[in-house]
């Protein structure tokens, strides 16, 4: 047999609505899994939150993966390790935090498993519905942090405008970062380089599994990159028009109806 890789994004195409798991997807992956497949979860969150899916559904076998902070790190989820990081150079980080301080925008960073952020209000609270984590309120992002960070996030939850605004002014940000929207209110700066097509290469090639055994599923532009890398990219049925345009398949059913399991009995268990 022919092993295969499901690379699936977590929140919106794994995840209902209320943060759990199916019942049917969980018994397509542990189907896939017996059968000698690969399971990657590829995601903007950090690796602590990413954590709390991988135990929820006991992805503590080998054969399971997670590119955490949109491929920035590579984690081995049997293991326990990590098998490759980048981060965020220092000087990229202060410029991006000053400028949207100019902006009047919402900064937050991560320094291990912690938020560091300068305001606790409603961008904040936004934040820890989607992902709850432990946060630190500082006086001052850039001199609270010790070493470079995994990535940079601005939010705004009343303008999101102003989001697409910002990264257009500060396009030649991009010679040293790389800027996308993870969500309509969140423009995630990561390092050089880093997306989730840069986590399903890498995964790909450290597995020495062809990139014709791979399929990556997603519902947001950031998944663009890895439903493009894959060899059958998917868009669940509630994702983003952008990603839907970018993707091989569309699913018959949403994240809240088994939207993962209709992938994994298409291309994994019965191709």
């Amino acid at each position: 047999m022919n092993s295969k890789i499901l690379f699936t994004d977590i929140d919106d195409t794994l995840l209902n609505k209320d943060k759990s798991v199916s019942e049917a997807n969980r018994d397509a992956i542990r189907r896939m899994l017996e059968q000698g497949h690969y399971f990657v979860l590829m995601t903007g969150r950090p690796i602590a939150t990413g954590r709390i899916v991988i135990r929820e559904l006991g992805l503590t076998q080998p054969g399971c993966y997670m590119a955490a902070y949109n491929g920035g790190v590579i984690y081995d989820c049997a293991a326990g390790r990590i098998l490759s990081e980048r981060t965020l150079p220092m000087e990229v980080t202060k410029e991006v935090i000053d400028e949207a301080h100019k902006e009047g925008l919402y900064v937050q960073t991560y320094q291990r498993d912690t938020i560091i952020t300068e305001e606790d209000g409603k961008e904040l609270e936004f934040y820890l519905s989607n992902a709850a984590m432990r946060y630190q309120i500082v006086d001052d992002i850039y001199a609270s942090l010790d070493k470079e960070p995994n990535k940079v996030i601005l939010i705004n939850i009343e303008d999101t405008e102003k989001l697409q605004r910002f990264r257009e002014a500060h396009a030649y940000l991009e010679d040293r970062s790389n800027s996308f929207f993870s969500h309509d209110e969140f423009l995630e700066y990561c390092p050089k380089g880093i997306n989730k097509g840069s986590g399903v290469n890498y995964i790909s090639s450290f597995l020495g599994i062809p990139m014709e055994n791979t399929v990556a599923v997603g519902d947001e532009r950031n998944d663009i990159p890895m439903v493009r890398t894959a060899h059958v990219g998917v868009a669940v049925k509630n994702a983003h028009e952008e990603l839907k345009k970018a993707a091989d398949y569309i699913t018959e059913h949403d994240n809240e109806n088994g939207a993962i399991a209709e992938v994994i009995e298409k291309f994994i268990l019965s191709a």
